[in-house]
């Protein structure tokens, strides 16, 4: 029963009702998935984990941060090849004629200048090794950075993915159960309609005590009516998060539980939000990868050392080609560039402020989520409690004026009235859960642990 009652506490989103009262904004890309596989007639039959595990798979937005890797993965290597080894080969075979005295051969007189036409057989491999170059040694470094940054931004997408999954979950769970009370006030005020009728054909009530009946029946229909259709299109929202098939029919398993409130402190929260919250890291590792930028650019300035050799076999015809090579050392030393590499550095000293900035403001953004989510617990702890004894009383006061009516002793105003009080305490209820939960999910979004909390408590997700 605890592991459930963590489940939750450790899985609700921060999505569009939650947004407002946290510094994490989800991108658009998080709500929307690719589908998988091809619709079946029998539906599926749902739980959390099967959400979180095809969220995994199919949201769009896990997808579009697991390109953006391999991007940063091909932008290191392409750094790396400029210190790595290039090693060429080219086989080549020439017929020519050449004019001597074009080359400045003095020939006496009466030698033509013309020789020719022969052959040139050449095959040779070519291999080009830096030596020592201070802007390309850090330029890896940064991409080796900004590869780390890609990582942390994955952790963080799947933690979203994660959230927003089971967000949907029980969102659609909150409009099941809204559903299932409007049905509920439905049926009791058909029960009190009908009940009402058959008091007038008696003679024991006047017509506007029917009339009262019928108009609140109707209003009850109108709500379970709405309320059936919110609980469709929040079905409609979860299966394009999770990539269920265009058209795919579905159940949900899981009822909405509730969940008690996390025994942390703010200080073992925010200690703990430091050492694990993905973005947050992942912001250190730009700010690396900036200075390492920097230094790149601040490179070209110094001179570079670069070796450069070549081995093959030169000759007029391959039969009777011999080995050659050549081996060169050459040192490039810049000493005018127009300006460039001062522009540069300009740029560079801009970009690594603006980085410094964004992971100053990440840990405060860190700070304040943490802090918000306490503040909303017990907030909504509050609300959840006393929507508990709301929806108690209600109920009782509706048992009761269904007895005084048919007692004789009080009006169908009375019923309505109480009837009124069940549907408002009910939405109230629902409402207090849910913003209990996501008061949690705010504080699981800050410590940045919610794959691996979904992982030890629901299992199956990879």
């Amino acid at each position: 029963m605890r592991s459930v009652l963590t489940v939750v506490f450790l899985l609700v989103s921060t999505a569009v009702h939650a947004q407002p009262r946290g510094t994490t904004s989800i991108g658009p890309s998080f709500f929307g998935g690719v589908p998988r596989g091809e619709a079946t007639a029998t539906p599926l039959s749902l739980t959390i984990v099967d959400a979180i595990n095809r969220g995994l798979e199919s949201n769009l937005g896990l997808l579009n941060a697991e390109e953006q890797l391999g991007r940063a993965q091909g932008a290191r290597w392409l750094a790396l090849s400029e210190l790595l080894p290039n090693v060429s080969a080219r086989v080549a075979e020439t017929r020519q004629k050449v004019n001597l005295a074009a080359f400045g051969f003095p020939l006496p007189d009466g030698v033509p200048s013309l020789v020719g036409p022969f052959n040139v057989f050449d095959a040779r491999v070519h291999v080009t090794q830096s030596v020592f170059d201070v802007r390309a040694m850090n330029s890896a470094r940064a991409e080796r950075f900004n590869a780390a940054a890609a990582t942390y931004n994955i952790k963080t997408a799947r933690d979203l993915v994660v959230l927003v999954a089971a967000n949907a979950y029980l969102q659609t769970l909150a409009a099941s159960a809204r559903s299932s009370a409007a049905t509920a006030q439905m049926e009791s005020a058909d029960a009190v309609f009908r009940q009402t009728s058959t008091m007038k054909d008696s003679g024991l009530v006047a017509g506007i005590d029917v009339l009262r009946a019928e108009v609140q029946f109707g209003t009850a229909r109108q709500r379970n009516t709405a309320a059936r259709n919110e609980f469709e299109k929040a079905k409609l929202q979860l299966a394009r998060i999770i990539g269920l098939p265009v058209g795919q029919a579905f159940t949900l398993v899981d009822e909405l539980p509730f969940v008690p409130a996390p025994e942390m402190t703010i200080e073992q929260a925010l200690e703990q939000a430091y050492r694990t919250r993905p973005d947050y890291l992942g912001a250190l590792e730009r700010v690396k990868a900036a200075e390492a930028e920097r230094s790149a650019v601040a490179g070209e300035r110094l001179p570079r050392v670069a070796v450069n050799a070549d081995y093959g076999a030169l000759g007029l015809t391959p039969g009777d080609a011999r080995a050659t090579y050549a081996v060169s050392g050459a040192v490039n030393v810049p000493i005018f560039n127009g300006g460039r590499t001062h522009g540069r550095l300009i740029q560079a000293d801009a970009e690594l402020r603006a980085r410094r900035a964004e992971a100053d403001d990440l840990k405060t953004a860190v700070y304040y989520d943490v802090r918000n989510a306490f503040l909303d617990l017990q907030a909504t702890s509050e609300q959840l409690e006393v929507a508990t004894r709301a929806r108690t009383l209600s109920a009782q006061q509706l048992t009761q004026a269904r007895d005084r009516f048919a007692a004789g002793v009080a009006a169908s105003l009375e019923i309505v009235q109480a009837q009124e009080a069940v549907a408002e305490s009910s939405e109230q209820y629902i409402s207090a859960l849910y913003g209990y939960n996501v008061a949690k999910a705010l504080l699981a979004r800050g410590l940045g642990v919610a794959e691996q909390a979904a992982r030890q408590y629901l299992g199956g997700v990879r």
